[in-house]
């Protein structure tokens, strides 16, 4: 019987990748970065980037999303010194924080397939089957997007 496959055997592109560690970089900062950075990839000034980092507490709230849907009231925000900040990316409200990793892509698409349904789906995989190898519960869910794992 053969050995399951990762996503990563499956999908196998060679391609360089140049991987970023910033450390913690205020939202607004590193969406200013991204921006720039796409649009270098664009005109073909750089290469395909990974910007890891993390980011000081704040709330995202994307052009979908409802501040009602934030579940904790502005004192504990205040409190707690968790900022909230509008977007205009998609999706609803997002918190980040200190100890959470997050990973922005900066890449080419079109040299991989030119499908972003495919992307994300096989970059959800890859996030689940990273946790399992840590020993993380990882799991989707129908329905929402994101790798999630331990408790979450």
């Amino acid at each position: 019987m053969a050995a399951k496959q990762s996503v990563v055997q499956k999908s196998r592109i060679e391609t360089k990748l140049c991987i970023l560690n910033l450390g913690i970089v205020p939202y607004e900062e590193a969406f200013e970065l991204q921006k720039k950075m796409a649009r270098c990839r664009i005109e073909g000034e750089i290469g395909d980037h990974l910007l890891l980092l993390e980011h000081p507490p704040v709330i995202t709230v994307g052009r979908n999303a409802r501040l009602a849907n934030i579940l904790a009231d502005s004192q504990f925000l205040e409190k707690e010194g968790i900022s909230v900040l509008q977007t205009d990316r998609g999706g609803d409200v997002t918190y980040h924080g200190p100890g959470q990793l997050v990973g922005y892509p900066i890449l080419n698409l079109k040299k991989m397939r030119p499908d972003v349904q495919w992307y994300v789906s096989q970059l959800e995989e890859s996030i689940i089957e990273t946790l399992q190898n840590f020993s993380i519960p990882a799991t989707r869910v129908k329905g929402l997007r994101g790798g999630l794992g331990g408790g979450l």
